[in-house]
């Protein structure tokens, strides 16, 4: 299959990025980060989540958040919503796309919320009712695709039939999360072929990440399949809990780069990313945990830029 000739990103920095962030994240910061993305070219943004702040205090601003960014006609914001309490928020702060999620293993869902596969789906139809009723779209997905920090392997026909359910309640698009980030190329493929057969290729989305080193390849092998949706983050925000020290989600900076090099198109400028990337690293303390962005920022060092 020819790769797709354009990739849209799902730029989820401003909320999987900064929600393990043990420091506080001011909200203007966010807010700031938000616009610099926008300026970047991102036209997907995922701005905070509606969730209890005694479990995700980096979260508790949601609503701030939402009322201060300046939104751009042609971006959307979407906010995470995990149960009804957290949609009627969202709603009443003007989120106009929210995001559900799900899990492929049982033993993660059992861990995490208390309940079972079907139990998590069960709770979440009347919330996607009610935000179509509400005209906001929801987005699906699906954690531990590639395997699970509890059960190990996850089978391709779990992953299928958890998407499925999210799509046919009438998620418009389901992501499709390797939360540990273990997945490698031909599990992806196999994952992706698995889910396709349920639900179209085209309401695929790809969450990779980088804990194994491996989302870039697997990235790469769902363009082969015909994926054209991806979700990173900026200067690879987000640690992964289930490995101390280790990286989580993608840098956007690497998954642009690999892009431009197979002349796909993201619509996104690399050095404005690069400069926002090395801005929010440079607000937490640190460097930017993407690849190309530090290559990048050592060159224009070089070069005297």
């Amino acid at each position: 299959m020819a790769l797709p000739s354009k990739v849209r990103i799902v730029e989820v920095g401003p909320r999987d990025g900064l929600q393990n962030e043990k420091q506080n994240v001011p909200t203007q910061t966010k807010i700031e980060l938000i616009r610099r993305l926008g300026e970047a070219g991102l036209r997907s943004i995922e701005a905070t989540a509606f969730v209890s702040p005694k479990w995700v205090p980096q979260m508790a601003d949601a609503a701030e958040v939402l009322a201060g960014i300046e939104r751009r006609a042609d971006v959307s914001y979407p906010v995470l919503t995990p149960n009804m309490k957290g949609l009627e928020a969202a709603i009443v702060a003007g989120a106009k796309e929210v995001a559900v999620f799900g899990a492929a293993s049982e033993a993660f869902s059992q861990k995490n919320i208390n309940c079972s596969i079907a139990e998590s789906l069960e709770r979440f139809r009347p919330l996607v009712q009610a935000a179509k009723t509400a005209e906001i779209k929801v987005r699906g997905y699906v954690s531990c695709v590639l395997g699970c920090p509890y059960q190990g392997d996850v089978a391709p026909n779990n992953v299928a039939e958890v998407a499925k359910a999210l799509f046919d309640m009438g998620c418009y698009e389901i992501s499709l999360g390797d939360t540990i980030g273990s997945g490698t190329p031909e599990k992806t493929k196999a994952m992706i072929e698995a889910v396709a057969r349920r639900v179209p290729l085209k309401k695929l989305a790809g969450h990779y990440h980088d804990t194994w080193g491996m989302a870039i390849a697997n990235i790469y092998a769902s363009l082969q399949l015909g994926v054209s949706v991806f979700d990173s983050s900026v200067a690879g925000l987000g640690g992964c809990p289930y490995a101390a020290g280790a990286s989580g989600n993608v840098a956007t900076e690497d998954v642009v780069w690999l892009l431009k090099g197979l002349g796909i198109e993201s619509g996104i400028d690399l050095e404005k990313l690069i400069d926002t990337g090395a801005w929010i690293s440079a607000e937490l303390g640190r460097e930017p945990v993407s690849r190309v962005a530090r290559a990048a920022l050592a060159k224009r060092a070089a070069d005297g830029i």
